[in-house]
């Protein structure tokens, strides 16, 4: 990292202030020769930028921080300038011609990462919250920006370096006095609390990634039963098309609403029947597996047939919802699976719906809502997690007669948690991660 970056770090398009940020060991020498002289550190001045040629490139508030005291731990300069893009330009060119080059995608955040300022989980977080649209997003990835999930696995990795130790006392110095006799069986116990505090936290139902990357609801239901009106309501405009004519709906169409301050996607699926055609079948294909995956089913029933939900309602699981619609022209129900709300409805009336909405409202708030446990908010980390709670149990199946081959295990795990923080060097991760950053973080 001997060379020097820069890029826009405010948002961009016309604006009344525009910010590029520059790091690296050349930043001080490349803010000196655009305004004159270094100002002092972490005080804001304004200055008149020149370039090489002595134009003027705008009036500005400059801003140094000197290293290690900045975001990436290196020599750090902000320009503070118009927000123009004859002005940004300008700036850019000026700084090429200092020899700087311009920033890859989540270059600063890496360096910061390379530096110590910050580690992996506190960088998803700061992306995270660059890309918050609601509250709920805002304050999970402040947490998580903190160090609440680097906290939580950081205490579980330091439990299992203390465990490999001791479990290595026992294989390398079976015969020394001062290695108690059976201490690979005393490491079951703190093994076996592990295992639980990792258990527990996997059995989130997803909210951290509910939260971060949105709740999916599949409606679902016989042709002509109302569906796409529904969606229609929900989204307050004419997000689906709606016809008398069966079939209508042959592919997924997904509508993103705000919902109790959640992002939620409601996909309006074809209707579900015996295919009249490839086409049709196709979409009965994408709707049943739309269904299998999304968080929650919301049956859309026509109470005007003689079987409303026609078998559909075994498709339903606890915490789904019926909606038995029509009800303006007709009076059936059907029995529904346990831990399935129903509301009679009628979506073109408008009769039933505000019952409807504030159910679902509720179920969001207790199914996404904060908990005093850091949730997992990326798949990264429940897969991580996941890969060590196995090599842990694993490890307790082999305490009492390998305690080699559960010491290796035991390796393992804390490798896992290691790739979590970015702990261990693994360069693919960090690429894939920062590659996902905005250019100028």
């Amino acid at each position: 990292m001997s060379d020097t970056i820069f890029a826009l770090a405010s948002g961009a398009g016309r604006a009344g202030v525009a910010v590029v940020r520059v790091s690296g060991p050349q930043a001080g020498a490349a803010l000196q020769a655009l305004c004159g002289s270094l100002p002092a550190a972490r005080r804001a001045v304004l200055r008149t930028l020149k370039d090489r040629g002595g134009a003027v490139i705008d009036k500005a508030l400059l801003l140094w921080f000197p290293g290690p005291a900045s975001f990436t731990g290196e020599d750090v300069a902000e320009f503070h300038i118009h927000g123009g893009a004859a002005v940004i330009e300008a700036l850019s060119a000026a700084l090429l011609t200092e020899g700087l080059r311009a920033a890859e995608p989540g270059e600063f955040s890496r360096r910061a990462f390379a530096h110590g300022r910050m580690d992996l989980t506190e960088a998803e977080g700061l992306a995270d919250l660059i890309d918050a649209e609601t509250q709920a997003q805002r304050l999970q990835a402040l947490a998580q920006m903190d160090g609440a999930l680097a906290s939580v696995y950081g205490h579980w990795r330091d439990a299992l370096i203390d465990t490999l130790a001791a479990i290595e006392g026992e294989i390398d110095f079976p015969d020394e006095d001062d290695v108690p006799e059976g201490l690979s069986e005393r490491a079951g116990p703190p093994l076996t609390d592990l295992c639980r505090s990792m258990q527990a936290h996997l059995a989130d139902n997803h909210r951290g990634e509910r939260v971060r990357d949105g709740f999916t609801i599949a409606v679902i239901g016989e042709p002509n039963a109302g569906k796409s009106s529904f969606i229609n309501h929900l989204a307050k405009r004419d997000a689906a098309i709606v016809s008398e004519i069966p079939g209508t709906t042959r592919d997924i169409v997904e509508v993103r609403l705000i919902r109790a301050g959640f992002v939620v996607y409601v996909a309006d699926t074809a209707g579900l029947r015996e295919a009249s055609d490839v086409i049709e079948a196709e979409g009965v294909r994408r709707a049943l597996a739309r269904a299998e995956s999304a968080d929650m089913r919301c049956l859309v029933a026509d109470v005007s047939r003689e079987t409303p939900g026609h078998g559909i309602l075994a498709m339903l699981r606890g915490g789904d919802a019926v909606l038995f619609n029509k009800t303006d022209i007709a009076n059936r129900s059907a029995a529904v699976p346990d831990g399935v709300t129903a509301f009679r409805v009628s979506v073109t009336q408008g009769l039933g719906l505000d019952a409807f909405e504030a159910w679902l409202d509720g179920e969001l708030t207790t199914r996404l809502g904060g908990s005093e446990a850091a949730p997992l908010s990326r798949a990264r980390h429940r897969q991580l997690v996941e890969r060590a709670l196995e090599s842990l149990q694993q490890a307790l199946a082999l305490l009492d007669v390998r305690p080699e081959l559960a010491g290796a295990e035991v390796n393992r795990a804390i490798r896992a948690l290691g790739e979590l923080t970015g702990a261990v060097d693994i360069e693919d991760v960090l690429d894939r991660v920062f590659s996902q950053f905005c250019i100028g973080k």
